[in-house]
């Protein structure tokens, strides 16, 4: 019987670590209908910056990926600027990244964008402390 309870125990943790809590959006993320594209980067100084494309479900099908281009948009107190862009890519098995150098000040904020099917995608801000 202990090692039933000590199971049950394991099982139960276990699925807490599983089932993470749906709906919550990473900083610097932003939810599409089919899929999630988020930022990275350590903004308020230089550094490389990655913009990262995830498909969900039937998405992430094997086949001709999607043609996407990522990049990013800065911004600060008196300006946003014009789109940067890190390159295009299709994605692969449902996912696609791309990283450069950004040198963002204190205060700046940054998020990340993608154009697909000439439409445009965009996270959340992700800024400075």
């Amino acid at each position: 019987m202990r090692h039933g309870r000590a199971f049950a125990t394991a099982l139960a943790v276990g699925s807490l670590l599983v089932l993470a809590p749906v709906g919550v959006t990473p900083k610097g993320c932003g939810d599409l209908t089919g899929g999630r594209l988020c930022v990275e980067g350590p903004v308020g100084g230089k550094g490389a910056f990655t913009t990262r494309y995830v498909r969900h479900g039937a998405g992430r099908a094997k086949g001709p990926g999607l043609p996407v281009q990522l990049g990013y948009q800065r911004k600060d107190a008196r300006i946003t600027a014009f789109p940067g862009w890190f390159g295009t890519l299709r994605t692969k098995d449902g996912s696609a990244a791309l990283t450069g150098t950004l040198d963002t000040a204190r205060g700046e904020c940054v998020r990340g964008l993608m154009h697909h099917d000439g439409r445009d995608y965009v996270t959340e801000w992700l800024c400075s402390s």
